[in-house]
């Protein structure tokens, strides 16, 4: 009875497994070594269903007896074949992953591109655009201030031309945050100086920034994503960091570059990124822009000891 119980048990569950191995083949594209495992289920499944019926035979015939040899034989040589083809599975599923990352890769890296291209699109027209016409005004204003005698009217005038000139100046600024023309001239290690050099004088908070890459070129999507990357990193600390010192070191490595950022802030809970509320977006989009260029971000803060982080990718 016992026995009777357990080929019941293997009958259901072999038939079971045939019939989900045999629904996979669609999804293996019909890979010769999947079918052949499919097919040592089904024939396993057979076996035990001609053992069920010799069970209540009785004695089994020779006949019997030498059809389950050689299905369990052509069980054998189908699970042989299927282990050493399955291989080709393996590097179909492994080629997959690699063309899904590329074009993952490629996506973000033309998200990047236009995103990049928009940035010095909107620039342009800034500068080139509403810069001009600001000039023409302030021209047009100098002119108007000769025919302009009392003190009141030219208050007014001075006024006039004080927020002009803060019209023209904040152009100047946004177009070159949008599109810094030091980045694009003279490259990564000159664009972060100048953009610190700024923030120091500000006097909001102090930034150090060293480097061994003063005339170094870079491929200009890995200058892009390493200057967005620090300015980012800046900016978080100045909004959330309550710190007071900054320290950025740009080095060249053999083979390798390196962004170093150290901040002196109250820190913050890393787990808190992975939280699905909108916190740490930006921190999340250069881990997205670093790999786009087989980069590695790392990122580690503790509370009250201040946050750092390491940008590390291929020359």
């Amino acid at each position: 009875m016992v026995r009777l119980i357990a080929l019941v048990i293997s009958i259901i569950l072999q038939i079971a497994a045939a019939i989900i191995a045999l629904r996979f083949v669609k999804l293996t594209k019909y890979r010769l070594s999947w079918i052949l495992l499919s097919l040592s289920f089904v024939f396993m499944a057979v076996r035990k269903i001609i053992q069920f019926f010799e069970f209540f035979r009785g004695t089994p015939s020779y006949t019997w007896q030498m059809i389950d040899e050689w299905i369990g034989v052509l069980i054998s040589f189908m699970i042989i074949a299927g282990v050493i083809l399955i291989r080709e599975l393996f590097f179909f599923l492994k080629r997959a992953e690699i063309d899904r990352a590329r074009a993952e890769k490629r996506v973000i890296n033309a998200i990047i591109i236009t995103e990049e291209n928009e940035r010095k699109r909107f620039a342009n027209d800034l500068h080139d655009g509403l810069g001009p016409l600001l000039s023409t005004i302030k021209m047009s204003m100098s002119a108007l201030g000769e025919r302009i005698k009392d003190k009141p009217g030219n208050t007014i005038l001075n006024n006039t031309n004080h927020l002009i000139n803060e019209a023209i100046n904040t152009i100047k600024d946004i177009s070159n945050n949008l599109s810094p023309h030091v980045l694009s001239n003279f490259g990564l290690s000159s664009a972060l100086s100048a953009f610190t050099m700024k923030i120091n004088q500000t006097r909001v908070i102090e930034v150090d920034f060293k480097s061994n890459m003063d005339k170094y070129r870079l491929e200009n999507e890995k200058e892009v994503v390493l200057y967005r990357a620090a300015c980012e990193l800046i900016n978080n600390s100045i909004r959330h960091s309550g710190a007071s010192r900054i320290e950025i070191e740009l080095n060249k490595h053999e083979k390798f570059i390196t962004l170093q950022f150290n901040d002196n802030g109250r820190g913050f809970d890393t787990s808190s990124l992975n939280q699905e509320d909108g916190k740490g977006m930006g921190l999340s989009n250069i881990d997205t822009r670093v790999k786009s260029i087989d980069g590695v971000f790392i990122l580690e803060s503790t509370h009250g000891k201040g946050t750092s982080a390491l940008i590390k990718i291929i020359e």
